[in-house]
């Protein structure tokens, strides 16, 4: 039989012992919290995202896959007659012309692209079938054309009255000059991370308007306009697109977050090279605008641009907003 000295010392062990299991079961529960993965989430650029965003979420919210989701997504602004950046009612380029480029990338880096493509409403779903139905990933004008109307795409006037106007009138003194963060150079990237856990993107634009025929920015290049790996994050971009180009913009955000930054540094580093190679070119920081925004396998999220007045949509379970990015120049 125990005396009472042995029962104290095997009472306050036991209670030690369970403080202990009690501080453990909190840290590992605490540690369980903090390294969660936020999905689904996705996220999209400019104003117009909030709509595409909820177009998206009804298939990620279904534990549908990001793929379907940022087609589904982009398509909501590539079709809205009164949206003049992208797509159906998008602003021609200097022929009066309304020439669309876009791209599609899903988990397993297959990619489909087409470029000056014309009188399709949305690009988006024939990069899509450039990727999934041909040994290619890129087509381009005439040839993109004759292939959308092979899949049955249907052929169809996308200059609007309103866009119609606006470039009769830039005709009567033809000035190139883009405006920064005036919604005619602006494209719709979106990239999402399902329930799954696998990262897609999608970016789609009519380009900048008045723009020379057969000009093509960096909305439908992969590693330029939208990259995505899937062991690592996704990234796409907007603005000026020949800057993006420049720096292969995307490739390099998703990069940057393979070495260890976030996808807020990694999108301030790439802004940061473009800030630089403006300067060293001689060029005023203040004709152009570029903004990214990058998505990693956790489900944070990031974006930066060079001058304010860019910013960005996010829907996960908490709901759908929209952020204004941060920015370089003050």
């Amino acid at each position: 039989m125990k005396n009472r000295r042995d029962f104290l010392k095997t009472t306050a062990a036991a209670s030690v012992g369970l403080a202990l299991y009690s501080f453990k079961t909190k840290e590992e529960n605490s540690n369980q919290k903090s390294s969660a993965i936020n999905k689904p989430i996705v996220l999209s650029t400019w104003n117009f995202g909030i709509q595409a965003n909820e177009e998206a979420w009804k298939i990620l919210n279904n534990r549908g896959r990001a793929l379907d989701a940022v087609e589904a997504g982009v398509k909501i602004p590539e079709g809205d007659p009164n949206e003049r950046s992208v797509g159906f009612g998008g602003r021609p380029d200097r022929d009066g012309k309304v020439t669309l480029d876009s791209c599609i990338m899903d988990e397993f880096s297959n990619i489909g692209s087409v470029a000056a493509l014309e009188h399709i409403k949305h690009p988006v779903s024939v990069a899509r079938a450039v990727m999934e139905k041909t040994p290619h990933v890129m087509l381009v004008g005439d040839g993109a054309l004759q292939f959308a109307l092979s899949q049955g795409f249907q052929k169809e006037n996308l200059l609007v009255e309103a866009s119609e106007k606006e470039w009769k009138e830039w005709l009567k003194k033809s000035e190139y000059k883009p405006i920064a963060n005036i919604e005619n150079h602006d494209t719709i990237g979106m990239i999402a991370l399902d329930s799954h856990g696998n990262l897609s993107g999608a970016c789609t634009t009519s380009g900048m308007a008045f723009k020379m025929h057969g000009r093509v920015g960096d909305s439908p290049i992969i590693g330029a306009g939208l990259f995505v790996d899937n062991e690592i994050g996704a990234a796409t971009a907007t603005g000026h697109g020949e800057e993006v180009i420049r720096i292969v913009g995307c490739h390099l955000v998703v990069e940057l977050m393979r070495q260890g930054k976030t996808p807020q540094k990694a999108c301030e580093e790439a802004v940061a090279r473009i800030v630089k190679l403006t300067k060293n070119r001689n060029k005023n920081l203040k004709d152009i605008q570029v903004g990214f925004i990058a998505l990693n396998k956790k489900g944070e999220y990031g974006a930066y641009c060079i001058q304010s007045g860019f910013n960005y949509a996010v829907q996960d379970t908490s709901g759908n907003k929209l952020i204004d990015s941060a920015y370089f120049l003050k």
